[in-house]
């Protein structure tokens, strides 16, 4: 699956999948200096439980690795994850 870097205005930014004009999963976040501040996941019903918010987390901590960014998590998703997973151990504010 694939995802689209979208500026939403201003600060804010998400990756999303798209299917004829309709998100499928998106993962957002507003910008503060440095810090990616995580704020919303949304998966549709007919993807969920199939990793997609894993992998829409995944590509946005790739994304904030490659900019040298931090990342603060807001959404109860990314809370979790950070929790959950070591993986993030190096992007946590």
């Amino acid at each position: 699956m694939e995802f689209e870097l979208v500026e939403l205005d201003g600060d804010a930014y998400a990756f999303r999948n798209t299917q004829d004009d309709k998100v499928l999963a998106e993962i957002s976040w507003t910008m503060l200096s440095d810090v990616m501040v995580m704020d919303h996941t949304f998966v549709s019903p007919d993807l969920r439980g199939q990793g997609v918010a894993k992998k829409l987390l995944d590509r946005a901590a790739d994304y904030a690795r490659e900019k040298n960014f931090k990342m603060e998590p807001i959404c109860s998703y990314v809370v979790t994850a950070f929790e959950r997973y070591d993986d993030y151990n190096d992007l946590k504010v």
